[in-house]
């Protein structure tokens, strides 16, 4: 099986040239459709991914593929590894050139994402992790922060949803800021930039992935509202929400989240 580090190196080469790709072709002009349900997708989404699938499938013809933008096939579930990929998460602010839109590709192996990138071409940021190998920002290392009160705290969330009324416990004052992109949501979680990320509704595979191994690797602790782990590479690519946090702060948040029920 090749090494995390040859995988990392190929999957970061990869991620900058489909962030080189994506921003040419918007520089080119975006034809913008629209799936079922309403979200779009541009021919740049299908130009990266059609790039990527080709250049990381010829250099490991033995791994599995897992992308939005490809139709899922359960042959992906018989391979030891495979690549978990969005082609431009965050395709809202990509259109409106806003900066909060990355490129996250993740290998995983037996349900656990083992080598992570998520490149941000708008800000020229690249992270990057391997298991056990720690998280870093432009080879930098990046470590989750150590906040230890929700009091103040930087959160990615929805701020009506948050200060709703239906919560058991209410939540303290908290500082709330949206980006496009939950995998750079949890990158920034990552860096210490912000303290947590909460969204309490399914989340696909290709959004999530990147950002468990690197926002793990740096620290921060993942898991979905109820506190269970998330495991990748199954029939359903979806995990049931999303806790991505400082540490101290996981416990405090996951007392206020448990009584919500899953989403079905």
């Amino acid at each position: 099986m090749t090494d995390l580090g040859s995988d990392l190196h190929l999957i970061r080469a990869a991620a900058l040239r489909a962030g080189a790709l994506a921003e040419a072709e918007r520089d080119r002009g975006l034809r913008i459709d629209h799936k079922v349900g309403g979200s779009p997708v541009t021919n740049a989404d299908l130009a990266v991914d059609a790039m990527l699938k080709a250049e990381l499938l010829t250099a490991r013809p033995d791994y599995g593929w897992l992308s939005e933008e490809t139709p899922d096939t359960p042959g992906r579930l018989s391979k030891a590894r495979i690549f978990v990929v969005d082609p431009i998460d965050g395709t809202v602010a990509y259109m409106k050139n806003q900066p909060w839109w990355c490129v996250p590709i993740a290998i995983v192996e037996d349900g656990v994402p083992i080598a992570a990138v998520i490149h941000v071409p708008a800000l020229n940021e690249t992270f990057e992790a391997t298991l056990e190998g720690g998280a870093r920002l432009n080879g930098r290392t990046i470590m989750a922060s150590d906040v230890d009160t929700l009091d103040d705290a930087a959160v990615l969330a929805d701020a009506r949803l948050m200060e709703g009324p239906h919560w058991p416990e209410p939540w303290p004052p908290m500082r709330y800021e949206k980006r496009n992109a939950l995998a750079y949501r949890m990158a920034l979680v990552a860096s210490g930039a912000f303290d947590a990320a909460i969204a309490l509704t399914p989340k696909w595979d290709w959004d999530v992935c990147a950002g468990a191994l690197i926002a793990t690797e740096a620290g921060a602790k993942v898991s979905d509202h109820h506190g269970r782990p998330w495991r990748f590479n199954q029939p359903d690519p979806r995990q049931a929400s999303l806790v991505c946090s400082a540490p101290a702060l996981h416990p405090l948040i996951l007392r206020r989240t448990g009584p919500i029920p899953l989403a079905t």
